[in-house]
């Protein structure tokens, strides 16, 4: 499923609108400059299982390496897509 994907920095989080006005959305925090921590992913039961929540996850570790950003990857669907995707393991928070 192909998605915009909007990064909203005022709310800190990347966002997806879905049919129904439903949202997808990967939030997280700046704990410092130079770290981002991805806090928590959702995507609506009714969108599942579709990719959306892969989109989003990339769409910020993307985001994160373009702005030399570490990444703390709080979120458990996070830390297991870094860690499936070897990639993006460059960016991970010592």
């Amino acid at each position: 499923m192909d998605v915009k994907i909007v990064h909203e920095e005022k709310y800190q989080q990347f966002t997806v609108t879905l049919q129904g006005d439903e949202e997808a959305e990967l939030a997280y925090a700046k704990p410092s400059e130079k770290e981002i921590d991805f806090t928590h992913t959702y995507v609506p039961e009714s969108a599942r299982g579709k990719g959306i929540a892969q989109q989003l996850i990339e769409e910020g570790l993307c985001y994160a390496r373009d702005n030399g950003l570490l990444v703390i990857a709080t979120c458990p669907v996070v830390a297991k897509y870094i860690a499936k995707n070897e990639q993006h393991q460059d960016l991970l928070k010592d």
